[in-house]
């Protein structure tokens, strides 16, 4: 009942809120939210303005400021006379900012595609359309003339600089010597890439305002850092000795029928690279064009067997160490000989009996070799050929020289030294070869080999010259002037009959190694190789001529390789001012010489020539130039008889350093090249042969160094003449 009676008593009612209350209490959380609306916005501005500062700065100065590059220009290269050979020259380049192109992109691809290449169309389209990115290229080092059929200044968003582009100014001359640079031009290969940050120089650049139109104002409030131009460098290679190096190279390989060939030429005395190429050559211009493996230096990257090339190592071993004398005989075992523990015989092209020392240099016997090797031991063997340089790099400015192989005594099998006394089971560079021969030219002084002559600031100030390094004394004067003698006679009795030239005499070594094919010893596939150095008494040069796998004429180095040294020696030494003059050798071998032709020669070359063959010179008349000699060329006569020689006067002359412009036509390029030297002009060769065409007039004057280009063409039958 009681609790009913309480269920039935109404609830207290609630006291009516104050509206006053209320709306304070509403104000004082609009107040609140205020606050810390206004705490959030300052916060993020102190964010913004403040810590990330940095990054908005940054943000903001892309959208009206560019960087344009300065770039410094790459330095030149010139040869050891200071003919240009590598030279930069402006390129015009054109890239493009995608967001302020917009709309013109199509218009922008179809004049790029017009000018360039219709098809790249689709390419421009792409990189003009690439939202991710403010720089994009579409040319670069373009003809300078195509800025005027492009027109950038018509198109928002289309940015023309001016770039420097590498000329290598001879094309494929010294091509893989040289290298090559990328597009950025930076060195890839050769001197280019061995002296790249010697030749690069350091870039600049410059800060640019943009304006809403993408243009670009320079404005003088934004820093400028002015680039700083390579430096440039002086090679040891003479222009002259390439290129007559390359082209009798390249006949010789194209008479024989072989794949490929190198010629490597040597100044012994100071160890300087002459000249150095490889054939198949490649041209820098287009090195993109260019097979990659006849983009390789071979003179420096590549290994061979040398054959009996090497056999110097073992004729120097034994006379060195007085085991071996001279005339010291021995049976060559009638061509084929089987030591004792051999699995196969070792064998000469020919059957010889018993023949000296000196003969078995001369006729190239390995029979004889291999028996002196049993003499000589293997330790002062191993001695020889490490004192010469063999299974060590040669340390010449190039980039990619390898050691070759050389194994030491212990590592020897059973064949290894008879073999090694031939010239196999052992690895060589054909730039390691040219060097031990120089050591021997230069009277058993080794050199280290250089191709860097000098660096020069880009004011032309030398900065850095290399002066010739002895490495070591291998043989004595009197065993070096020895093997001279050997080798003089493996040219006059021996191998290499066909390196017997009447300008100039050479003394050489033959030699002719089987390749390994598939892991065998190839019957059809060889290396063929002559050395010689010249002129014999004085070696001014030494030259390796390596051909792979002749096939026309012969696989022997005789008949392949020593033709083309005799080509290039004769050249070389009636083309060049560098040449002393040569006492007469004493007779060697024949007692009579054919005379050599001496007409159109300058008095003073005639004469130095003929002397260094052992004859007399009588002169009549009071010219300079050499008009009939007596007797005739290519009589033979002994050494030590007079020819004489009636001269004539041609004028190439005048007063004030100017000179008269000779008439070449029809003359071979030898004598072409004869008279320009007398007219002190400067001249570029064009083709081979006799000269068709001339760019300045005969009879013309000119200044004295003045150059002039001469095409040449092969002889016909018609005008054939004897040289």
């Amino acid at each position: 009942m009681m609790f009913s009676k309480l269920k039935n008593i109404p609830a207290q009612a609630k006291t009516p809120a104050n509206p006053v209350e209320e709306s304070l209490k509403r104000v004082l959380w609009l107040k609140i939210g205020l606050l810390v609306f206004f705490a959030v916005v300052a916060g993020r501005l102190v964010w913004i303005q403040v810590i990330q500062s940095p990054k908005y700065k940054e943000i903001a100065k892309r959208q009206y400021e560019v960087k344009v590059p300065l770039l410094s220009e790459r330095g030149n290269i010139y040869d050891r006379n200071g003919k240009i050979l590598v030279s930069s020259s402006m390129a015009v380049s054109y890239a493009a900012d995608p967001k302020v192109v917009g709309d013109d992109a199509e218009k922008i691809a179809e004049r790029f595609a017009s000018v360039f290449r219709e098809s790249k169309k689709d390419e421009y389209l792409a990189k003009l359309r690439k939202k991710d990115s403010r720089y994009v290229y579409l040319e670069r080092r373009a003809n300078p003339q195509t800025a005027l059929r492009i027109n950038a200044k018509y198109f928002d968003g289309l940015i023309q600089t001016n770039e420097p582009k590498r000329i290598y100014h001879y094309d494929h001359v010294a091509g893989q010597a040289l290298g090559f640079t990328d597009i950025d031009n930076n060195g890839l290969s050769g001197i280019e890439r061995e002296f790249d940050k010697q030749l690069k120089g350091t870039d600049g650049f410059i800060i640019m305002q943009r304006d809403g139109l993408g243009r670009k104002r320079p404005t003088v409030d934004y820093p400028t850092v002015e680039p700083v131009n390579g430096n440039n460098i002086v090679l040891t290679i003479d222009l002259d000795y390439q290129s007559v190096a390359e082209e009798e190279l390249r006949k010789g390989i194209e008479r024989n029928n072989a794949q490929s060939g190198l010629v490597v030429m040597l100044e012994p005395k100071t160890g300087e690279v002459l000249a150095m190429a490889s054939y198949p050559s490649i041209n820098p211009n287009n090195y993109t064009r260019a097979d990659s493996a006849a983009s390789k230096n071979r003179v420096i990257t590549d290994i061979f067997e040398p054959g009996s090339v090497f056999k110097l190592v073992t004729v120097s071993a034994a006379l060195e160490n007085e085991i071996i004398k001279p005339e010291q005989k021995f049976y060559a075992e009638k061509g084929t000989y089987k030591p004792k523990g051999r699995p196969r015989p070792i064998t000469d092209v020919h059957k010889y009996g018993n023949i000296t020392f000196r003969e078995a240099v001369e006729l190239s016997s390995n029979i004889v070799m291999a028996k002196a090797s049993d003499l000589i031991g293997a330790e002062k063997l191993y001695t020889t050929a490490r004192n010469y340089g063999f299974g060590i790099p040669t340390g010449v400015e190039l980039p990619a020289e390898v050691s070759g192989q050389l194994k030491k005594p212990s590592q020897w099998s059973r064949t290894t030294l008879n073999a090694m006394a031939y010239g196999y089971e052992v690895g060589v560079t054909p730039l390691q070869i040219a060097v031990a021969y120089a050591a021997v030219a230069n009277g058993g002084v080794l050199m280290k080999p250089y191709i860097l002559k000098q660096i020069l600031n880009e004011h032309n100030e030398v900065t850095f010259e290399t002066t010739p390094q002895t490495i070591r004394k291998v043989v004595s004067k009197e065993t070096a002037d020895t093997i001279r003698s050997f080798l003089r006679g493996v040219v006059e009795r021996g191998t290499a009959p066909s390196a017997r030239s009447e300008a100039v005499m050479i003394a050489g070594k033959t030699g002719t190694s089987r390749k390994i094919v598939d892991g065998k010893y190839s019957t059809s596939s060889h290396t063929a190789s002559f050395v010689g150095m010249f002129p014999v008494n004085n070696p001014q040069v030494v030259c390796l001529v390596m051909l792979d796998n002749p096939k026309a004429l012969g696989y022997y180095g005789g008949v392949a390789s020593a033709p083309i040294v005799k080509g290039i020696a004769e050249k070389v030494i009636a083309t060049s001012n560098n040449f002393a003059q040569q006492q007469s050798a004493p007779p060697v071998g024949k007692e009579f010489l054919a005379t050599p032709d001496v007409r159109t020669l300058e008095v003073e070359s005639a004469t130095n020539t003929l002397s260094s063959l052992g004859f007399k010179v009588e002169t009549t008349g009071e010219g300079t130039i050499v008009l009939k000699q007596t007797p005739a060329p290519g009589t033979k006569i002994p050494k030590g008889e007079t020819i004489r020689l009636a001269t004539a006067g041609i004028a190439t002359t005048v007063a004030g350093g100017y000179t008269i412009v000779p008439d070449l036509k029809g003359l071979s390029l030898r004598r072409a090249l004869n008279r320009l030297t007398m007219a002190r002009l400067d001249v570029d060769v064009n083709g081979s042969g006799v000269v068709a065409s001339q760019s300045l007039k005969a009879g013309e004057q000119v200044k004295i160094g003045t150059r002039i280009s001469i095409n040449c063409e092969p002889k016909q039958l018609s005008v054939m003449t004897s040289l």
